[in-house]
């Protein structure tokens, strides 16, 4: 299945090329008015294809997703009392 995971969000100049980032990964975005593009690809081959999406005359920038590196357990969450007795209820 797939593994690791990770966005990538490329400014375009134009968008003519966004088609052409598929073949880079996986394309879940295209913003026609901002002119951007999300692409996720494989976690470990995000740096390389960072190095060489910037590379291309048509791409401005290229920024990471930092969500794989976001530790996701919180800590000190307390439910609120007032929803706890409302789902007890069946409401």
């Amino acid at each position: 299945m797939l593994g690791q995971r990770q966005g990538l969000v490329v400014y375009l100049y134009s968008l003519k090329q966004a088609k052409m980032l598929r073949r880079y990964g996986n394309v879940h975005y295209i913003s026609k008015r901002l002119k951007y593009v999300v692409l996720y690809t494989n976690l470990n081959e995000a740096e390389a294809l960072m190095e060489r999406l910037n590379s291309f005359s048509f791409v401005k920038k290229v920024e990471p997703s930092y969500k794989p590196f976001l530790k996701m357990e919180f800590e000190n969450s307390k439910p609120d009392k007032a929803k706890e007795y409302d789902y007890k209820m069946g409401i």
